[in-house]
Formats: structure tokens, C-alpha cells, sequence
């Protein structure tokens, strides 16, 4: 078993990481509304203008030399500016 510190030092760790946002492989978000690590999880909130970008197929979050740290497939329209929440959790896995 993984001590729950150590997993919320991961998520610190995680946290300290990422630099931005990028949708749809070219649009680049790298201001958050709030960041948070709590319980082992990054919880970061942003806005999508609609203006923008109209559907979110490709989520990236990337460090600031833009190497990746996660990548995330969906399908999400956007119908108006939206306010997203992304998370990143640090979590053991028994096989």
C-alpha cells in the first residue's frame, strides 16, 4: 500500500508540471481559473471560448518546453465560453 502522503506529494509534483493546455493539438490555454491539489489529485479549472473552439476532441496537458504529461481522447461540443474541470489523480493500482 502507497502512504497517502507520498501520493499527494506526486500530485504536487504533477502539479508543479503542468504549464498548459492544449486542445484540439493547437489551441493553448496556460491560464487557470483555480489549481488545486488535494487527496492525491490535481484539480485544475479553465475556460474554453466558444469563439474559439466549437468541439474538444484532444486534451493535452503539457509542461512549459511542451513535453507531454497526460493526453486525454473525448468528444465534448462547446455551445458557449465553458468553465472545464481537469484532473489528474495519483492513485495506487492493485493488478
Amino acid at each position: 500500500m502507497i502512504d497517502t502522503q507520498f501520493l499527494h506529494d506526486v500530485a504536487e509534483y504533477v502539479n508543479t508540471r503542468i504549464a498548459k493546455v492544449v486542445l484540439n493539438g493547437n489551441y493553448e490555454i496556460n491560464s487557470f481559473t483555480a489549481r488545486v491539489v488535494e487527496d492525491g489529485m490535481v484539480a485544475l479549472n479553465y475556460i474554453v471560448p466558444v469563439a474559439d473552439v466549437s468541439l474538444i476532441t484532444l486534451i493535452e496537458l503539457k509542461d512549459s518546453v511542451n513535453r507531454l504529461v497526460t493526453t486525454d481522447v473525448v468528444n465534448v461540443p462547446i455551445t458557449s465560453d465553458t468553465k472545464m474541470l481537469q484532473t489528474v489523480e495519483a492513485k495506487e493500482v492493485v493488478a
